[in-house]
């Protein structure tokens, strides 16, 4: 950790990925979310499994798997780590004309899985959106945010929207 207090910056004030030798293996989890606006009829197209390309949502869930094992590769200080699970739930909220990706990574290790959380819910949102271009070129990726955090040094954190919904 450098003056300031930030652990990915050293002495110099340059990048350096965070030394996790003495930190205990322990249970993380990390839960992160992301929204997608769209039409109406892409969102029932979506539901109903009728968009050319296929099953939109199969096809984000198995892209953001894939982007959460990647996460060390596309953000340069994240550890490469052994999750050991990866899952999706996708809802859709009345009235809104959007679709909720979440995900959640699992792993015992040294360091958390936000970053692949996070990556994992942004990589399945950009998949939709792939996947429903040529119906609706006004969709909105937006509000990718961290729902949740267990394990680690500091804790359990539950965001503020997660808490008012339950």
């Amino acid at each position: 950790m450098n003056e300031q207090g930030f652990t990915h910056l050293d002495e110099k004030g340059r990048g350096r990925m965070v030394d996790v030798t003495g930190k205990a293996v322990t249970y993380r989890e990390a839960t992160a979310q992301a929204r997608v606006t769209m039409q109406k009829e892409t969102l029932e197209r979506i539901q109903a499994g009728t968009m050319i390309k296929g099953d939109v949502l199969g096809v984000a869930q198995v892209a953001g798997v894939m982007a959460a094992k990647q996460t060390p590769f596309l953000i340069p200080m994240c550890h490469p780590l052994q999750i050991s699970g990866v899952s999706f739930e996708f809802s859709f909220p009345e009235q809104q004309n959007c679709l909720e990706i979440a995900a959640t990574v699992k792993l015992q290790g040294q360091t958390g899985v936000e970053m692949e959380a996070l990556t994992a819910v942004s990589v399945a949102a950009l998949t939709v959106y792939d996947m429903c271009k040529a119906l609706d070129k006004e969709m909105e990726i937006a509000s990718i945010r961290l729902l949740e955090k267990k394990g680690g040094k500091s804790g359990h954190f539950i965001s503020k929207q997660k808490e008012m919904e339950t």
